[in-house]
């Protein structure tokens, strides 16, 4: 028996951040995980801080069109059949979310979040030594059609009205900051506060690296089952059990299960994520890059080109789907049409909530269980502010 006073379940970037962070006030802390820290979806972003990431993925637009999304073949939502009855009550939910009074509201509370996240990575990555891997040129959004660039008006008022800062570009403003895009009829829309990580696999090595050099307890396993005690919380973890004063269930898309155990069931589901990567010395572009209406971020990191996106909604079984990689390959090369075989491929997956909103609050059990998952696209983007609100909780 490993006897601790909190247990973070999940060594992603928020289980990472919330154990500095609670290491930080001075808690003794242990991170259960069975993988690699920082691997997973944590490494295989697009290494995007979006301050400007407010519309959840369910909007009225998405669900006027949610049909044709699924059966277009260049669409950015894809969902995989035989997933299809284990996740219609999470649809179901997503459809409502996606009304518009509750879309709107569920972009006031990501606005919430994601307000300060840019100086909130910068403290973190001067503080695990990462400073020079976090780079500050903003974030460009491409509408490659006139059509394109006036159907965004919407989000660009809403965005507006919560403060988010963006600019609004004409297409040759556009090749004003991105010169090797080609020429295009449509507009961009710049968002200058927001950051970049240059490679996202290093910057998780430094902060799994500060994390242990804090004196956290690092136990490979993964957590199966959470039992409240008279004294405590134990942790089944095989071959270990671990008892603590207070869990943190941190585990992404696995975190489901675990929450269901203390009593808090979550509307919590899976999308896949992939990614493309192009080696080059020196990229084509100076910043991430979204040609908006595809649905997918071009991101220059070290050494390479990394193309990322899309949504399919199918659960945490079943292999790869080639044709998503296949579509981030054609699309990225309707861009850059000189691009070759990708040099490698990837899938992980995101932890997704139908409101696109995290759960980070106490269980309705009580303070001793914590959760803090479920922040589907902005993960990586709400990592500090996660940790800090998971510390004032537990200060409270």
């Amino acid at each position: 028996m490993i006897s601790t006073d909190i247990v973070v379940i999940g060594g992603g970037v928020i289980g990472l951040a919330t154990a500095l962070r609670l290491r930080v006030d001075g808690r003794d802390v242990a991170v259960v995980e069975p993988n690699e820290p920082g691997s997973g979806a944590s490494y295989g972003n697009a290494g995007t801080i979006a301050d400007y990431a407010i519309i959840p993925v369910g909007t009225p637009s998405v669900l006027r069109n949610f049909l044709s999304l699924l059966l277009d073949p260049d669409s950015p939502l894809a969902i995989r059949k035989a997933a299809v009855p284990t996740l219609f009550p999470w649809m179901a939910r997503f459809a409502y979310e996606s009304l518009p009074h509750r879309y709107r509201d569920n972009a006031r509370r990501i606005a919430e979040l994601v307000s300060d996240a840019s100086s909130a990575w910068t403290d973190l990555a001067a503080e695990i030594g990462a400073s020079k891997l976090l780079t500050s040129k903003g974030c460009l959004y491409l509408y490659r059609t006139s059509k394109a660039f006036k159907a965004a008006t919407s989000d660009i008022e809403l965005r507006r009205s919560h403060g988010v800062s963006q600019e609004l570009l004409s297409a040759n403003d556009v090749l004003q900051l991105e010169p090797r895009l080609p020429r295009f009829e449509g507009g961009g829309l710049f968002f200058p506060n927001a950051m970049n990580l240059t490679d996202p696999g290093q910057v998780m090595g430094l902060l799994s690296a500060a994390v242990q050099r804090a004196g956290v307890d690092f136990i490979k396993a993964s957590a199966t089952c959470i039992t409240r005690e008279r004294d405590g919380v134990r942790v089944a973890a095989s071959p270990f059990e671990v008892r603590a004063r207070t869990v943190v269930i941190a585990a992404g898309a696995h975190s489901r299960k675990l929450a269901a155990e203390i009593g808090d069931p979550v509307p919590l589901d899976t999308e896949r994520g992939y990614h493309v990567e192009y080696d080059m010395a020196e990229s084509t572009i100076e910043r991430p890059v979204c040609p908006a209406t595809e649905g997918f971020y071009l991101c220059p990191m070290r050494g390479r080109l990394r193309v990322a996106g899309m949504v399919e909604l199918s659960g945490l079984a079943g292999p790869a789907n080639p044709q998503l990689l296949q579509a981030l390959a054609t699309n990225a090369r309707r861009i850059f049409p000189e691009l070759g075989a990708p040099s490698r491929t990837w899938l992980g997956f995101r932890p997704s909530m139908p409101d696109s909103v995290p759960v980070i609050r106490p269980s309705k059990g009580g303070r001793d269980v914590i959760l803090a998952f479920g922040h589907g696209h902005i993960g990586l983007t709400l990592a500090p502010r996660t940790a800090r609100l998971v510390s004032a909780m537990l200060a409270a």
